[in-house]
């Protein structure tokens, strides 16, 4: 309705502090998103009024009823997947257009948009600055895409929805390892994309991949939160049906890709390989390592190649890995990125070199800014 984002964040939360302030007294109303709607529209109004300024809204938005306001659902069937869709907007660049996502609709941080794309956070700030600024330039219309316009915007959503879900399950600072409701959100998100698009392969990749990782979620932490490294957990605490729906969702994936598998089911398809071994013993660290250089040759990343050189060190020795690991040392992106001295000091553990071993972990303790995740880091680097 504005066609601004800032002043639409400004009154849809003036709204929610309206609800908090009088529903405890009134009830939850029968519709609760009208309401909320209805007085956030309310409050633009008047804003409008005050400054003496023409308003975007529609000339007859103060006679609207909440019967007539948009309707959430569409076809879509989700109010934050439309909104995801609607955010995702064309005259914004890729990057912007999920950095604006995720921070709208994803809950995420600046710092934690920061870490999933590897870069800084004023990079992040001025990105979204300048995303909200695009729009308010090209003044641009949010409506719900379809047909062509919404397949095109269905990689961005999909991406979204993914780093969403790294963010549950990894969580960047706190004292929480692991953020489950994010991931359950994710989950849920695409599953929902399952039935709206179930002919992409990659969106049946990305709910099996979501499914697959979230299945060890109950075995990843001590009862006092502690970290279990994927090594070490208990896989008779895996959730079987997930991994049950995680493997059906990878092989319709598979029937639908031509041959040609996209990242999401590539990533699936490692996670496959972990949910099939009842021990860590019996993990197929081979094709493991193999799907990682398919999965490098069709979405390189510096922080694929550092997946790659675990697998590599798993498959073929620890040398193996530490030489791949050592290759990344210098690459800017990864610079300040923990997990990188994490992994070469398992391998130098692996290796025997001790002393250096322990200083990587140190370096990736001062590094990473989740404390459960220090604690164990810091653990590692303490001489048995």
């Amino acid at each position: 309705m504005l066609r601004d984002v800032d002043l639409a964040e400004e009154f849809a939360q003036e709204a929610f502090v309206a609800a908090l302030s009088q529903w405890p007294a009134t009830g939850i109303p029968r519709n609760p998103g009208a309401w909320l709607l209805t007085v956030a529209r309310n409050r633009a109004l008047d804003h409008f009024r005050k400054t003496k300024r023409l308003t975007p809204l529609d000339t007859n938005a103060q006679t609207h009823s909440s019967a007539n306001l948009p309707d959430l659902d569409d076809d879509v069937g989700d109010d934050v997947l439309r909104l995801m869709f609607i955010a995702c907007h064309p005259v914004l660049s890729r990057e912007a257009r999920v950095a604006l996502t995720l921070r709208l609709l994803g809950g995420l941080t600046t710092a934690e948009i920061a870490r999933a794309y590897l870069t800084s956070e004023p990079t992040v700030a001025q990105r979204l600055v300048r995303a909200k600024r695009t729009l308010a330039e090209a003044q641009a219309t949010f409506e719900l895409p379809r047909g062509e316009d919404r397949q095109a915007r269905l990689p961005m959503v999909l991406e979204a929805i993914y780093l969403i879900f790294n963010e549950g399950y990894s969580a960047t600072a706190g004292e929480d390892w692991m953020r489950p409701e994010l991931c359950k959100d994710a989950q849920r998100l695409a599953r929902i994309l399952v039935g709206l698009a179930p002919q992409e392969p990659e969106v049946q990749g990305l709910a099996a991949l979501l499914d697959l990782q979230a299945s060890r979620m109950p075995a990843r932490t001590k009862p006092d939160g502690t970290p279990i490294l994927l090594l070490d957990q208990n896989r008779t605490r895996w959730d079987r049906v997930l991994i049950q729906r995680g493997l059906a969702s990878l092989d319709q994936a598979s029937r639908l890709d031509n041959g040609h598998p996209g990242p999401y089911q590539l990533q699936a398809a490692i996670a496959a390989c972990h949910a099939r071994a009842n021990i860590a013993d019996q993990t197929d660290w081979v094709r493991i390592a193999q799907l990682y250089a398919q999965l490098a040759d069709v979405a390189p990343s510096p922080v694929v190649e550092l997946n790659r050189a675990v697998a590599a060190g798993m498959a073929f020795g620890p040398q193996a890995g530490l030489d791949l690991a050592d290759a990344l040392a210098g690459h800017p992106a990864l610079a300040g990125y923990h997990l990188l001295p994490s992994v070469r000091g398992e391998f130098l553990e692996r290796l025997g070199r001790l002393d250096e071993a322990r200083d990587a972990f140190l370096e990736a303790a001062a590094l990473t800014r989740n404390e459960r995740e220090r604690e164990v880091l810091l653990q590692r680097a303490t001489p048995k």
